[in-house]
């Protein structure tokens, strides 16, 4: 049977957390729900936006556990399954896989910074071990290799290939990917400063794999729909550039610091940053509480603004 695959706004979700420290599984429930209620289709719990890299493998399993629980069957449930080697990947894909996931996105391996038939053979030796839907995330600003087309067309050939997440600034290739009409879901990164969202909505994507819809998600639940009509079109144009202040609000410093800080001053469940990571605080937090304002989201989405929440960490 041919996998599900994820469309529309597939949000990389936050980890709430807890002032201690832990994580806030209430927090999560409270961000699911609302995100269920508000467009997006899907949610990649545990990737880069949820600090995954900082997380202890203890952590990763107990977050795909518990959040699983909370599945309504309203959205696609997916986790970061990234490990530091091919076979600490399998093992988390397993475990989403067992204990209910929807799917698990892996990225090249981090630091390692393998060449890409490795990586292409990395990505294929997972999609073999594990009967489940697999996502891959094309980010070489975070691991360096950075995959050619060809290499992405390769593994697209796999049935349990289901979703390529591009976030380089190449048009071209994403054009390439697109005319080949593989059998996966084709998306893209929401930076504004990559500038991938508006050409692979154009050439045929099938949504964008975004970190803004942490703090605006029915607007990027329209720019993210697929285009079938026109007004699907303008309706995005529409969305992206009216919204274009939070978007780059959101990657003014790296993922998750802006959004997080915002979320946490605005009274959405996500607590603090994990050390090393610093909240934004001053004129780069202030840029985002006026874009609230600005764009009408504390109206919108009942956010209550109280930048003291932001506690000196």
């Amino acid at each position: 049977m041919a996998h599900i695959k994820p469309k529309g706004s597939f949000v990389a979700l936050v980890t709430p957390m807890n002032t201690d420290g832990s994580i806030d599984f209430e927090g999560f429930r409270t961000l699911l729900n609302w995100h269920e209620e508000n467009g997006t289709e899907a949610v990649l719990i545990m990737g880069s936006t949820g600090e995954v890299s900082m997380l202890s493998p203890e952590e990763r399993r107990q977050i795909i556990t518990e959040t699983a629980k909370m599945k309504s069957g309203r959205m696609l449930f997916y986790y970061g399954c990234t490990g530091n080697n091919t076979e600490t990947t399998i093992d988390y894909v397993r475990y989403a896989k067992a204990e209910g996931g929807d799917g698990a996105i892996i990225a090249a391996p981090a630091y390692i910074c393998a060449d890409n038939d490795a990586i292409t053979d990395y990505a294929w030796e997972v999609c073999d071990a594990v009967d489940f839907p697999i996502g891959f995330y094309n980010n070489p600003p975070r691991v360096k290799t950075d995959l050619h087309w060809n290499d992405i067309l390769k593994l697209a050939r796999h049935p349990n290939m289901v979703v390529l997440k591009e976030s380089t600034t190449r048009v071209g290739q994403v054009a390439q990917v697109c005319a080949a009409k593989p059998d996966m879901a084709i998306m893209c990164c929401c930076s504004p400063n990559l500038g991938l969202v508006i050409p692979t909505m154009a050439l045929g994507g099938d949504g964008t794999a975004n970190m803004t819809g942490n703090i605006i998600p029915r607007e990027m639940a329209v720019i993210s729909k697929k285009w079938e009509t026109g007004e699907d079109a303008f309706a995005c144009r529409e969305a992206w550039l009216t919204n274009l202040p939070m978007l780059h609000f959101a990657y003014s410093a790296i993922n998750p610091v802006a959004v997080k800080t915002l979320m946490r001053a605005i009274g959405l469940p996500a607590g603090p940053l994990r050390k090393p990571l610093k909240p934004i605080d001053g004129p780069a937090l202030q840029a985002g509480l006026d874009a609230v304002t600005r764009l009408g989201l504390d109206q919108r989405y009942g956010f209550k603004i109280n930048p003291s929440a932001i506690a000196a960490e």
